[in-house]
């Protein structure tokens, strides 16, 4: 890679030497793909004045022989504007050199390699958008402009950054009624331009297309590359030699079926009868697959833009089957079409008040689509449009909002949550309907390791108090469990003030699941109790519940106590044996129950317990009594 660099920065200062100009473009690397298909070397770069990123076409006036084709490719390009025709920037033109800047683009042939290892459809799919846009731009080409291309190729079509299908290879555009036009003298210069050429041109020069259709040779070559497309091991169709036989269904490939009765009007040998680009456009528009028509209208792809376009006519049936369709597809569309096209569109409809009833079905398909998205790109394409939704009244658009956290929320940082998404979230804990009320406790589980201090240990707090007494009893349960989720993370007065107290009410709640969350709750929080809380208070708590009317509820208490039960008696064995300092002995003798060897034992019974304690009072009533005869 930093050797393509290195070539990238050579050739900027080639450039400039060789021209004697102040580009107004900074060249990048070189695109190595496009290198043997073209009289052009391509170089990724970025206009000067604003670091936009464009294209760079480079005749460096080696061949002299062809400069009038790279001049030609200038001068038609600059005046020739139609959205599927490659966007003319600026150019810089000296005697012997040309430069062409574009958008950026890069070589079909480059997408053409990666799209080998998907699926027939989506590849079908995704071949069927392209050909349309080439077949609208060889259509506005051949009949308002009056004009051949000439050169329609592999070669000659680039992908925009959006993915879109752009017709460039301008070198031989002419006007075949010319006496002077470039495709008669310098047709044949072109690469590919014998394998591409209809048979009256192999047969009788470039000058044969001038009494036939304009649109001849570009009709011929455009079945071409259909061919090449969809069958690209594939050499070239039988009927494209001599004697030119009609195409057989046996050389269809992977040619789609209701695409293949036009291919063989293309490929007609008599230019006078051979299917226009025009007409094959209109044919693939039609309505209808009947009579080998409407592949272009039944695409996925190309319903999906145009139903997006006029996305805010459509009745809300409309648009409901629209985003069906692309919720089916959405997997299988192609990355740049996707974060593009189809993104841009649904954000935008989100933000249309009169969209708020769809909003459930368009977030999970912003959200999916987003990953398409550049990481330096997520926040201001995705992310500030969802965040501003947080502010909406609309009972379905927060509930959607709820649904996409766990998919966004890696994403959001901490302030964009307690600036832009606590403030609105935090209404869903008051809200009349249950099902928001739930969504909003559990989504705080999501969202808690981005709250502040304050919105952690205070006002979220102060919610949860109020929803361990809402009427719905699984929200009851729901904000035990948060809880016990977010009981390590609070501070340390909070959690002595708040924790105990929060348990100990769900553990008096009528609702069996309530107090089973109670004690697994405690469980959970067990390290966030000093171990005189955990002995004085947490126990006591628990210990009621080890008598609970419900077996589920005695079981857990019993794990609950034997849990805690361990963290004390680890701790007890750390502890001394008494804490009384040497000045003030202890005449132990009376307060235990000697054996026959003298030593003390620990009461392992109740009656064992009730012999020690009656032993402690004769051994004491004995030492006072002694004490008063000796006086």
């Amino acid at each position: 890679m930093d050797y393509l660099k290195t070539l990238g920065s050579a050739a900027v200062s080639s450039l400039v030497q060789k021209s004697g100009l102040n580009l107004p473009f900074s060249l990048g690397q070189k695109v190595t793909a496009f290198d043997n298909t073209s009289i052009w070397t391509l170089y990724d770069a970025t206009k000067r004045d604003d670091g936009s990123p464009v294209s760079v076409f480079e005749f460096d006036g080696s061949s002299r022989s062809v400069l009038p084709l790279a001049k030609n490719a200038l001068r038609k390009l600059r005046v020739t504007r139609h959205p599927d025709v490659l966007k003319f920037v600026d150019a810089v033109e000296t005697d012997t050199t040309v430069y062409i800047v574009t958008e950026r683009v890069k070589p079909l042939s480059v997408e053409l390699q990666a799209w080998s290892s998907k699926s027939a459809q989506e590849r079908q799919d995704w071949l069927l958008w392209g050909l349309h846009r080439i077949t609208n731009a060889l259509s506005f080409v051949n009949d308002p402009c009056a004009s051949t291309h000439g050169s329609v190729r592999v070669g000659s079509i680039f992908l925009s950054a959006s993915g879109e299908w752009k017709l460039g290879g301008f070198e031989v555009l002419s006007n075949p009624k010319d006496d002077a036009a470039v495709l008669y003298a310098y047709g044949g210069l072109l690469p590919e331009a014998n394998d591409i050429a209809p048979p009256e041109v192999k047969k009788s020069g470039w000058s044969a297309l001038k009494p036939n259709p304009t649109s001849a040779a570009d009709s011929y070559a455009l079945a071409l590359l259909i061919h090449t497309l969809f069958n690209p091991n594939a050499g070239p169709p039988p009927t494209s030699h001599p004697p030119h036989n009609p195409p057989q269904p046996s050389s269809r490939g992977a040619i789609p079926t209701s695409v293949f009765t036009s291919f063989k009007k293309l490929l007609n040998p008599n230019p006078k009868p051979r299917m226009t680009t025009k007409a094959f456009f209109d044919t693939g528009m039609a309505e209808s697959l009947g009579e080998g028509g409407g592949f272009f209208k039944q695409n996925r792809l190309l319903q999906i833009c145009e139903g997006l376009e006029s996305f805010g006519l459509m009745s809300d049936g409309e648009k409901a089957n629209l985003l069906r369709t692309i919720k089916d597809v959405a997997a299988a569309l192609p990355a740049t079409f996707a974060a593009s096209l189809v993104l841009p569109s649904l954000i935008n409809a989100l933000s249309i008040p009169a969209n708020t009833s769809i909003a459930s079905t368009i977030l999970p398909l912003v959200v999916q689509l987003g990953v398409n998205v550049p990481t330096e790109e997520y926040s201001a394409t995705v992310l500030t449009p969802i965040v501003k939704l947080f502010a909406s009244p609309d009972r379905g658009t927060r509930m959607a909002l709820l649904d996409v956290l766990p998919e966004i929320a890696p994403r959001l940082d901490k302030k964009m949550v307690s600036d832009k998404i606590w403030p609105h979230l935090q209404t869903g804990f008051s809200d009349t309907v249950p099902v928001i009320r739930e969504a909003t406790v559990k989504s705080v589980g999501i969202l808690s390791d981005k709250f502040s201090e304050r919105i952690l240990n205070n006002e979220l707090l102060r919610h949860l108090a109020r929803l361990q007494s809402d009427p719905e009893a699984s929200i009851r349960t729901n904000t035990c469990i948060l809880i016990g989720r977010l009981g390590p993370t609070l501070g340390y007065h909070t959690k002595r003030k708040v924790l105990v107290m929060a348990f100990a009410k769900a553990l008096k709640d009528d609702f069996v699941h309530a107090r089973v969350a109670g004690l697994m709750a405690s469980m959970a929080c067990v390290d966030c109790f000093d171990i005189e809380e955990l002995a004085g208070k947490v126990v006591g708590v628990v210990a009621g519940a080890l008598v609970d009317k419900e077996k589920l509820v005695r079981d857990q208490a019993f794990k609950a106590i034997e849990l805690f039960m361990k963290r004390l008696e680890v701790h007890a064995a750390t502890m001394p044996e008494t804490a009384l300092t040497e000045g003030k002995p202890l005449n132990m003798a009376a307060f235990t129950s000697p054996t026959a060897n003298g030593q003390t034992t620990l009461a392992s019974s109740a009656a064992g317990a009730a012999g020690a304690l009656a032993g402690w009072a004769i051994s004491s009533l004995g030492k006072k009594a002694s004490f008063t005869f000796s006086r």
